[in-house]
C-alpha cells in the first residue's frame, strides 16, 4: 500500500510519488470513483516534454472523457504500459496503475497540495 501522507496531490485530482527528480503521477482514486470504469488511456510519448497545468492526455470511462493535466514540467521517461493495455487496472488499484514517470525539476513542486489538503478540497472524501 503506497503510503499516501508521502504523496502530493493537484486540485486535478492527481497524485505525484516523487523520488528525487522523478515524479511518478496517476489519478487519485477519488477521481477513478468520479470517473467509473476507464476504458482508454491516452498518454504522452516517452522522451517528450509535458508542461506543468497544460494538457497532456486523455482519460475515458463509461460515464465521460476527461483531460489528463501535467502536474509538473518535465520530460516522460515511462509510460505504465499495462494500464493502456488494460486501463481498468486505474479503477482497480489507482496507485498500481500510475500513468507517467517524469524528470523534474524540484522546485516545480511548491504549487502541488499535501493530503490534508487534498483531503479538504474534496470535501473529506479520499
Amino acid at each position: 500500500m503506497t503510503d499516501l501522507d508521502s504523496l502530493k496531490y493537484t486540485d486535478e485530482h492527481e497524485w505525484i510519488a516523487l523520488e528525487g527528480d522523478v515524479a511518478t503521477v496517476g489519478i487519485t482514486d477519488y477521481a477513478a470513483d468520479k470517473l467509473g470504469d476507464v476504458v482508454y488511456v491516452d498518454l504522452p510519448a516517452v522522451g517528450s516534454t509535458v508542461s506543468a497545468g497544460d494538457v497532456c492526455g486523455e482519460i475515458e470511462s463509461t460515464k465521460s472523457v476527461g483531460e489528463l493535466y501535467a502536474p509538473l514540467t518535465g520530460e516522460v521517461l515511462e509510460v505504465n504500459e499495462d494500464v493502456v493495455a488494460d486501463p481498468s487496472l486505474v479503477n482497480a488499484d489507482a496507485f498500481a496503475g500510475w500513468l507517467v514517470r517524469l524528470r523534474v525539476t524540484a522546485s516545480d513542486v511548491d504549487g502541488l497540495l499535501d493530503r490534508a489538503a487534498y483531503v479538504a478540497l474534496t470535501g473529506g472524501e479520499e
